[in-house]
């Protein structure tokens, strides 16, 4: 019964690959009614979703960098359950997130995107930013759904799902009042304030670079090599959930670009005597590797995730098959899907279908009414956004599954370009060019980032036992109440700052977007080239059992945020296999898991402590310090302190305190 006190604690196999006839068991049973839908739930959801696209925006407009909601909203949840003395909330504390947790896929799908209309000179309007991300986030909403069963249950221990796993630890802790909330909480202490001091204060550099020491430059600047490593606590923790396996794909990736392909054609640099590529005033030798990763590293990522859409898709056919074969059998009348226990039912896939055409069909009105006034064009456009967010659904989620992080911006640019070409071919360019394919380009990105972070919410449901179905009606409302916010912010931050270089809000990944948009409709130079080997090279990685989705990311992601997964995925191996005893292998892993998770949860949170000081124009930060080699200095001696800490808190786990 409800009123009971229930042992909520994670099953022993909620992290590993299931063995023959295992049957995972959420902490919540199917056979279990708990209270999930609320007045309280919902409102204090949709409070999250507010308050958390408005934050994100700012933000995001920034620096470029969009924090993962999911966390600091479970994080505040927990707390104001236990402050107000309610009990049994895992339920509803999931909802919560579930739904605030809109905001930051919402805001990653606009700002990435609809800000390039004000940069090339263009008017947005209000009903243009709101609709356009209110489809997207319902597109991506619809487009997942049917894959809710292969990601979560089907493929269940196969992928880390490391956002996932941080935000169900810390709904679990707040139910418990044991060991492993105290684990948690400690972590979270360490990572939390580790990251503010580093990022806010500036008492060491969040990020180690080999160029900060005279010998280091000269590397880089004489062979463009150069070695970074991000210091935050976050994602470290992040690379010890990701794992080795996945860690090591991922840095191959980088590793290929950053020490093999910018050294290779830096090498032939002194032969070149004109710049290569749009909008390129520079010549290779006259590059830093920074640069030579932005205009020739990039573009290969973009085309390797491409090709891992198109080969994913492929490979998804037997579960696309499926869910369409089941749509069918509904609409015929049958009703086998009813029949599903609580905690794997979805919404009926005839509601699905009907939604997305309805969807389809009001995306159709506002791209001929609002957009595009032409229905030749509309057409087209509509089936562009239909295919290619249906496309890279799969891509999101498997993303988000291997490594928390949604490669939402090389897909959108991915989509911008196919767009603006098949536009130009058919008569479209120019400024209403640039528009249509801007706002085409907003819709896609909401959508791809709405099922990439929706299938965190999904997993974290399937672990705790919630039901699917009323996180997914309710993600409807999360996503309309987060796409009129960010809507009404970014119309006021634009009124109040503008965007662009010498804006306080430089926007960067709309300035790319409208970088790469505009000699597309106007005519221009496009690394066509790149893409294409890009796209050979994730074609020739899946011939040899490589999986490309992960080296691409590897290769589109900046080499310092992909090298402390490595390391968090090494820390992992190490203290998962130094006892001879496997139980206690397992003890010390899970124990890790914890810590990784509660250093993540304390990294999330001081950013948004972080984005609010900024917002406050509260400036802490040690400036002339943090841009000297003592910084460094300390960063590696603090780094270091940091990992000892995972490992030596690791290798305490007994058996016995965690089963």
């Amino acid at each position: 019964m409800e009123e009971k006190q229930p042992n909520y604690s994670l099953p022993e196999n909620a992290y590993r690959e299931l063995k023959p006839g295992e049957e995972y068991k959420p902490v919540l049973p199917a056979s279990s009614h708990p209270k999930e839908v609320t007045f309280y739930s919902v409102s204090m959801g949709l409070l999250m979703a507010i308050i958390f696209s408005a934050a994100a925006a700012y933000l995001g407009l920034k620096v470029g960098q969009v924090f993962e909601a999911a966390i600091p909203i479970a994080i505040i949840a927990v707390g104001v359950g236990s402050l107000s003395g309610k009990k049994n909330m895992l339920g509803q504390n999931t909802i919560i997130q579930s739904i605030g947790a809109s905001s930051g896929v919402i805001v990653a799908g606009a700002i990435f995107t609809l800000p390039a209309l004000y940069i090339l000179g263009l008017e947005a309007q209000f009903y243009q930013i709101f609709l356009s991300s209110l489809f997207g986030g319902v597109l991506g909403i619809v487009l997942l759904i049917p894959f809710r069963r292969y990601f979560v249950k089907d493929m269940h221990g196969k992928y880390p799902f490391p956002e996932a796993t941080a935000t169900t630890e810390v709904l679990i802790s707040g139910e418990q009042k044991g060991n492993q909330a105290k684990v948690l909480a400690v972590s979270g202490l360490v990572g939390g304030l580790y990251d503010f001091v580093a990022g806010t204060v500036g008492l060491w550099a969040d990020t180690i670079s080999t160029s900060v020491t005279s010998w280091g430059q000269m590397i880089a600047d004489k062979f463009k090599v150069v070695f970074k490593v991000n210091t935050g606590a976050a994602v470290l923790g992040l690379g010890y959930i990701v794992g080795l396996k996945y860690a090591a794909y991922i840095c191959a990736g980088s590793f290929t670009v950053w020490f093999v392909l910018i050294p290779l054609i830096s090498y032939f640099a002194p032969g070149m005597t004109l710049p290569v590529g749009e909008g390129i005033t520079a010549t290779i030798g006259a590059m830093s590797p920074e640069d030579l990763f932005f205009h020739y590293g990039r573009p290969l990522g973009i085309g390797g995730i491409a090709m891992a859409g198109i080969i994913g898709i492929i490979k998804s056919s037997k579960i696309i098959r499926q869910a369409l074969g089941l749509a069918v059998k509904e609409l015929a009348g049958k009703k086998g899907v009813e029949k599903a226990e609580r905690t794997q039912r979805d919404i009926p896939m005839k509601v699905i279908l009907s939604v997305l055409i309805a969807v389809l069909v009001a995306t159709l009105f506002f791209f001929q009414f609002g957009v595009l006034h032409n229905w030749f064009f509309t057409v087209i456009a509509l089936l562009l956004v239909f295919i290619i967010s249906f496309l890279f659904t799969t891509v999101a989620a498997n993303a988000i599954a291997i490594v928390g992080s949604n490669p939402v911006s090389g897909m959108t640019l991915m989509t911008l370009i196919l767009t603006s070409v098949v536009l130009v071919s058919a008569g479209l360019s120019g400024t209403s060019g640039m528009t249509a394919a801007m706002i085409i380009g907003g819709v896609v990105c909401t959508a791809l980032s709405m099922a990439g972070g929706f299938i965190t919410d999904l997993k974290i449901g399937y672990w705790i036992g919630v039901t699917p179905a009323k996180q997914e009606k309710w993600k409807f409302l999360g996503a309309a109440v987060s796409a009129a916010t960010v809507a009404g912010v970014m119309m006021l931050l634009n009124e109040a700052y503008g965007f662009g270089p010498d804006s306080q809000l430089a926007a960067p990944q709309a300035n790319a977007m409208a970088a790469v948009i505009k000699p597309l409709m106007e005519g221009g130079a496009t690394p066509w080239m790149l893409y294409f080997a890009g796209a050979v090279f994730a074609l020739i990685l899946t011939m040899i059992g490589v999986p490309a989705l992960a080296f691409a990311l590897g290769m589109f992601i900046p080499l310092d945020l992909n090298v402390p997964l490595l390391i968090g995925g090494i820390i992992s191996w190490y203290v998962s296999t130094r006892s001879k005893d496997e139980a206690v292998n397992k003890a010390r892993k899970d124990r890790g898991t914890l810590i990784a998770s509660g250093m993540i949860a304390g990294g999330a949170l001081m950013g948004v402590v972080s984005a609010i000081l900024k917002y406050l124009k509260v400036d802490w930060m040690l400036t002339d310090w943090n841009a000297s080699a003592g910084a460094t200095v300390v960063a590696v001696l603090v780094y270091i302190a940091l990992i000892a800490y995972v490992i030596w808190d690791s290798k305490r786990a007994k058996p016995e305190l965690l089963e």
